[in-house]
């Protein structure tokens, strides 16, 4: 089942210090962005005489922004995070499968990718209506990442776009794609459970079953320019915490599992991708279970 949310401090003076923290750290990242995207606006300038240089001044203000917020959690929360499974070199390029639990799964990718010097090089599926969003939706729309309409028809095309675009300006990337496409939910994850039962596959009880067909059109597309694909299983021994709960440093500590794939694992055909990814989503609901009892990953794992 779904780990469950975290509780709030009963403390007032911690309720009271999540405030102080948190609402003016809300603010001025909000602000900060928004002036980003001032700045991202203007680099349209340099566009048209550079491709390389535009995309090098976006990624640096991502790195910087992403950053704070990585720095936040560290410095200011003392978030303890808790590494586990395979090391990974900062220089290769790769998707990172992810579960989605909520909101906080995006900040805790931040301190993961600035610990391995990658922050900037970022890039996420995310959904559609996020582009209209000020602030991070808009800034998104500066560094190549992928707005889909979650309907394969139209979504093809997009994510074929931005890929010529990575392959031809040679773009260092981390993809991240959280697979099952959406938080995990109670009714979510009984709607998953019955869809495996009809593919007559083991009902998954930590995480939803995967969708499969974005992230076989990527190792397709980009197999030449990635490296490696990470699969990344988040956990939260004190339970999930908001977006909002984050920010005001109620999270004190975050698991994080990494197996690294190198691409002369990956499979070539689309069918046998889907699979795969189906199969580490088993894995990862196993390593779940094992979370949720024990309190932590093994580590290191068998590669």
């Amino acid at each position: 089942m779904p780990s469950p949310p975290l509780v709030p401090p009963s403390s007032v003076k911690e309720r009271a210090r999540g405030w102080l923290l948190g609402g003016p750290a809300a603010a001025l990242l909000f602000s900060t962005l928004i002036v980003f995207n001032v700045l991202q606006t203007a680099t349209l300038l340099v566009k048209p005489f550079s491709q390389k240089a535009f995309r090098r001044l976006n990624r640096g203000m991502a790195r910087l922004w992403w950053g704070w917020c990585a720095l936040g959690a560290e410095k200011i929360y003392h978030v303890r995070f808790v590494m586990s499974g395979d090391d990974v070199p900062p220089e290769e390029n790769a998707i990172v499968v992810l579960n989605h639990q909520d909101m906080a799964d995006i900040t805790v990718m931040f301190s993961f990718a600035r610990a391995k010097r990658r922050v900037g090089d970022l890039k996420w599926f995310v959904k559609d209506v996020i582009k209209y969003v000020p602030g991070v939706g808009w800034g998104m729309l500066f560094l190549d990442c992928l707005y889909i309409k979650r309907d394969w028809t139209e979504d093809r095309n997009l994510i074929r776009k931005v890929f010529e675009k990575i392959l031809k300006y040679d773009v260092p990337i981390w993809l991240m794609l959280f697979a099952e496409g959406t938080r995990l939910r109670p009714q979510k994850l009984e709607q998953s459970r019955r869809y495996a039962l009809g593919q007559g596959r083991a009902p998954l009880r930590h995480v939803l079953f995967p969708r499969t067909k974005g992230f076989a059109a990527t190792v397709i597309s980009l197999r030449g320019h990635l490296d490696a694909v990470y699969d990344v299983t988040i956990g939260y021994p004190q339970g999930v915490p908001t977006l909002w709960q984050w920010i005001r440093g109620y999270a004190r500590e975050v698991h994080v599992h990494v197996r690294r794939f190198g691409m002369d694992r990956m499979p070539g055909r689309e069918e046998d991708l889907s699979e795969w990814l189906v199969q580490r989503f088993e894995e990862k609901d196993v390593l779940l279970d094992g979370f949720y009892r024990t309190g932590s990953f093994p580590r290191p794992i068998a590669s």
